[in-house]
């Protein structure tokens, strides 16, 4: 399921993560931080992790999702890896098409995540640099996502995906990966469309029997799939 989040971040967010995300920040080659397979294709640069800017924008991150709602509904997190971040631009520019690593260390405590869902929050505005379109591999085609700074995507760590060139600006963004309570992306997508339509159907009747009775069959089989 590729999904967008709007507005994760707010205006005055997005405003801060800019600031600390300047071309002065201890930006480094990309590559290093990549798989093997992956190196061969990752031509970016990435915020150092152990940066005060690292550190702080993953806070404000983290915050921002804790309290999307949709963002909770459709990944159903178990655990988030410390969002990164990258800048696409000048020399460092793209990133070639590959797949996730399949399970990924945890700095701080060594644990092992894995990699069920991809999430990319987008950082500039898209006015402001050329390409730099996200593409994911689905089982429709290749989708293409370029949105607003501030906006989210969602998708599943499986797809092979890239990001194309930026040949013109500069594109900056944080990307991170969630292991979810439902491994399988196929029950998070119906237990996901389940839930919207719940919603729909409260709003436009309010609370009755059979809203009741679905909200069991919704919870019935998150009970049956979800591992915590």
């Amino acid at each position: 399921m590729l999904l967008h989040l709007p507005k994760v971040l707010n205006a005055e967010q997005v405003t801060l993560a800019q600031s600390l995300l300047s071309d002065d920040a201890p930006w480094l080659a990309g590559h290093r931080s990549a798989g093997s397979q992956a190196a061969t294709q990752k031509n970016n640069h990435q915020l150092a992790q152990s940066s005060a800017q690292s550190q702080q924008l993953q806070r404000l991150i983290l915050q921002a999702l804790n309290q999307d709602s949709l963002f909770f509904t459709a990944t159903l997190p178990l655990r988030i890896l410390p969002p990164l971040f990258n800048r696409y631009g000048g020399d460092c520019n793209f990133y070639g098409p590959h797949v996730d690593g399949a399970v990924l260390k945890i700095p701080a405590t060594g644990d092992w995540l894995r990699s069920d869902v991809s999430c990319t929050v987008f950082l500039a505005d898209p006015a402001s640099y050329d390409g730099g379109e996200l593409l994911v591999q689905d089982t429709y085609g290749s989708r293409g996502v370029k949105f607003a700074a501030g906006d989210a995507v969602i998708y599943p760590s499986t797809s092979v995906h890239q990001v194309t060139p930026v040949t013109r600006g500069v594109r900056i963004a944080s990307f991170f990966w969630i292991e979810s309570m439902v491994r399988s992306d196929e029950q998070r997508r119906l237990l996901f469309d389940l839930d919207m339509n719940l919603l729909k159907l409260r709003d436009k009747h309010g609370e009755t029997p059979e809203t009741t009775a679905l909200t069991g069959v919704y919870h019935n089989l998150l009970r049956q799939w979800a591992s915590t």
